[in-house]
């Protein structure tokens, strides 16, 4: 009971957001918009500048690239036993291999361990971003109707303002700049409303998926690679890295994410199987209510 303690205050927000988006019904893309592009550099930006480098940003870029690897090489091998068509693997790629590291992983993990730990998952969750951004938009297009590129794919990467607000952070970090409090103050209360809004997001994201009929196969198929396979193939990868225990439990709770949000937007942009993918989404959340709960169990937190 304790542990659905700790994931309740995230639920009750992603339930504000849900019941809002049902009764006024809000402009889910513009909000979405401010919070990639105002407010989420900010928060990127504060964590990169205090946090000091050390080998285990190193080590987070590793696992992250690994993780995401395995999880491809896995869900292609699942999808073509399950005889998938084009549009349905990208479809599954979206869903298993990218999870919600950022409206839902950083708050679990600010309120299960802490500013500590909160540090960390805002690491992971840009370097998710990041990698969302550009492989998630090349499997969004491949599989899809709409004509995208590689070279689009990495456009799209360079015009995310948070990339160039983690490296802003770190140049300064490294060069011993001293900000000033006043301006410190400015940032930490937009970095401070970032996750709040993110969280509204995914709850209005959720209030807006239509109920249709889905190959359930495909379904039951990535939620069990992203509820179960993930945090065990995290679990697999952290054996053979130095780091502390707190950094291993942040990596793995957010690999036990349910299904990123935004794929959702990705594959209704480019019409990779909308609703496959959106009902996913909805369906590895949902689980995660009760899965999240029994990983931190394991964990012990």
């Amino acid at each position: 009971m304790d542990l659905f303690l700790i994931i309740l205050p995230v639920l009750i927000v992603f339930l504000i957001g849900y019941i809002g988006q049902k009764i006024i019904g809000f402009d889910i893309k513009t909000i979405s918009t401010v919070s990639l592009y105002l407010m989420s550099p900010f928060l990127a930006f504060r964590t990169f500048y205090t946090t000091a480098l050390t080998m285990d940003y190193l080590y987070i870029c590793i696992f992250a690239i690994l993780l995401v690897i395995v999880l491809f090489i896995l869900t292609w091998i699942w999808a073509y036993f399950l005889k998938a068509e084009r549009s349905e693997i990208s479809a599954m790629m979206l869903g298993a291999v990218f999870m919600n590291s950022g409206n839902y992983g950083a708050p679990v993990v600010m309120f299960a361990l802490g500013s500590p730990g909160f540090h960390i998952a805002v690491i992971i969750m840009v370097l998710h971003s990041l990698l969302m951004n550009s492989l998630g938009i090349f499997f969004a297009a491949i599989g899809g109707k709409g004509q995208a590129s590689i070279k689009q794919a990495l456009r799209n990467v360079y015009r995310m303002p948070v990339l160039y607000a983690c490296i802003i952070g770190i140049l300064l970090q490294l060069f011993h700049v001293n900000i000033s409090k006043s301006v410190m103050n400015g940032v930490d209360l937009i970095a401070d409303a970032s996750i709040p809004v993110v969280m509204l997001v995914l709850g209005m994201q959720l209030a807006s998926i239509k109920k249709t009929r889905v190959k359930y196969r495909f379904v039951t198929s990535v939620s069990f690679l992203r509820i179960i396979v993930s945090p065990l193939v995290a679990t697999a990868i952290l054996w053979f890295m130095p780091v502390s225990d707190l950094i291993k439990s942040v990596l793995i709770i957010q690999a036990a994410m349910p299904a990123a949000a935004n794929t959702t937007m990705l594959a209704l942009q480019f019409d990779t199987e909308p609703d496959l993918v959106s009902f996913t989404t909805f369906i590895t959340t949902i689980i995660s209510i009760f899965s999240i709960p029994v990983v931190m169990y394991f964990l012990g937190i």
